[in-house]
């Protein structure tokens, strides 16, 4: 893989001479990095996502030993890294050689700089330097070096985590904790329990520098604004025994386990390794108007931006021919209560919509942005309005905004609903429920058939009030919800319709 950036201008030549130097202060800088480059302890990453953090960027480095210097060129989604030694360097480079490194899911490309040290400009590199030497303070691993303030992180001792969810006011399911954790590395088992009044888990990577990687970037983050706080320890358990894969359990390499009847005991190796310090909660946990998976899917940990009453959302891309106040009213109440919706009257591709909080807006953008609704990919992000305004009395706007607040549709309304523990990405299998007993499987394969999809794969329930119905892509999934959630069924039946992490 080659590769080469040429600062081309004055700024910028003086702005990276000031962060990065290879012993000359005449001469203009031109990094050009290969994999034919000779060995050297600064590492060259490149193609990093736009919002990468310094944190991020160290955790690549850390499992293979100390980290010394930080250089990040967010502009270029560049950055340098520097090991303590040479042999560090090559170890991390041959590793990753052979295991295509990701942050936040996407493929970054590690190779060897040309330059033998970074010296950064403390004035301009203020917040990598801080962020470097916070993280090596909190690393437990971490041994005094000869260099005052420096410690030196031991490798990952095991590929399983013991987590602890502190302020746990909002559920958290096993289904959060693996999209959470999935982004850095493989999750093969995840075990659930309560002990002390507090939601725990232990889970299980694939390999120990992914574990390193996610404590790493992780412990002591929100999963929530405000709460759900994850505490994160090593376990001594080097290997996690599932017996059953179910709400609180789960051995994602044996998807054939039985379900059991309700949470499996902890195996006793497994209890012996948990903390004796827990602290309870502060109060009762409660499920409330923040549904699971949050900020999850997105690669987002921390809910960030508007978590308090009326998040808006701006949505944009919109196939206008087709796109009504309705039809967002339904995908979107498949994440939160819609309150109101605004179709833009000047752009007609674009609408905000208002849900009942920040929590319910960072959920529907996180499940949404990206995805297809009316044959045209949809863009969702946070909008900077508050709420979404109704027009003047006695001012036409055609239809195109429309209040829901007290719509007997929204999901979420009831505390303690099961709502907040079923809610996952679009998909192409959909939930049914609310199905009348005289409706046979014919019938809901016709009118689903009806609304353009191709239904590939039916299944009913046991007591067939309940079914599974497979379409062909996520998108016919997609138009099928908008068009058949809360279908008059007959006999006083409205259908309900739902996403499922299922497949038939």
């Amino acid at each position: 893989i080659q590769a080469s950036f040429i600062c081309g201008n004055k700024s910028d030549m003086n702005r990276i001479r000031a962060f990065a130097s290879n012993g000359s202060d005449s001469k203009k800088l031109r990094v050009e990095d290969s994999m034919d480059s000779p060995p050297s302890r600064v590492i060259h990453i490149r193609k990093l996502p736009n919002e990468v953090s310094e944190t991020e960027v160290i955790a690549l480095g850390l499992p293979f030993g100390k980290v010394t210097n930080i250089l990040m060129l967010k502009g270029k989604n560049q950055a340098f890294l520097e090991l303590g030694t040479e042999e560090a360097a090559v170890t991390m480079v041959t590793y990753y050689t052979a295991v295509t490194p990701q942050v936040r899911n996407v493929p970054v490309f590690i190779q060897y700089s040309n330059h033998k040290e970074l010296k950064t400009d403390s004035a301009l590199n203020q917040r990598a330097q801080a962020v470097l030497q916070a993280v090596s303070a909190v690393q437990e691993g971490g041994s005094p070096s000869s260099a005052a303030g420096e410690s030196v992180l031991t490798p990952a001792p095991s590929p399983v985590l013991r987590i602890i969810i502190d302020n746990m006011f909002y559920p958290v399911t096993l289904d959060v904790l693996q999209q959470i954790f999935s982004k850095f590395g493989t999750v093969m088992k995840i075990i659930t329990f309560t002990k002390n009044n507090q939601f725990q888990a232990l889970l299980q990577f694939s390999d120990p520098v992914n574990a390193q990687q996610a404590k790493l970037s992780l412990d002591g983050q929100n999963i929530y604004n405000s709460c759900c706080t994850l505490r994160i320890d090593f376990s001594k358990l080097v290997n996690l025994n599932v017996k059953y894969n179910n709400d609180k359990s789960r051995d994602y390499t044996r998807p054939e386990l039985p379900s059991g009847d309700g949470q499996p005991p902890v195996d006793p190796s497994v209890a012996a390794t948990l903390s004796k310090d827990s602290t309870s909660l502060l109060g009762a946990i409660s499920p409330l108007s923040a549904a699971a998976a949050a900020a999850a899917a997105a690669g987002r940990v921390a809910l960030s931006g508007h978590s308090g009453p009326g998040g808006v959302l701006l949505v944009s891309n919109l196939n206008e021919e087709m796109v009504t106040p309705q039809s967002l009213f339904t995908l979107f109440g498949v994440y939160g209560d819609v309150q109101r919706v605004k179709i833009l009257y000047n752009k007609k591709d674009s609408a905000l919509i208002q849900m009942s909080d920040g929590n319910q807006a960072q959920l529907a953008m996180s499940h949404l942005n990206g995805q297809k609704m009316y044959g045209k990919i949809i863009r969702v992000t946070l909008s900077k309005h508050q709420t979404v305004q109704l027009p003047r009395e006695g001012l036409d706007d055609q239809g195109l905004t429309k209040d829901f607040t007290s719509s007997p549709l929204h999901r979420f309304k009831k505390p303690g609903s099961k709502n907040f523990q079923n809610i996952f990405p679009p998909s192409a299998t959909l939930h049914l429920s609310n199905i009348p007993e005289n409706v046979t499987e014919e019938d809901l394969r016709l009118l689903f058939s009806n609304s353009g999809g191709t239904v590939k794969a039916f299944k009913f329930f046991q007591d067939r009030k309940m079914a599974l119905l497979q379409t062909s892509t996520v998108e016919e999934a997609i138009q099928a919800l908008i068009d058949l959630h809360n279908y008059d069924m007959g006999r006083g039946h409205r259908l309900r319709v739902s996403f499922s992490k299922s497949t038939i």
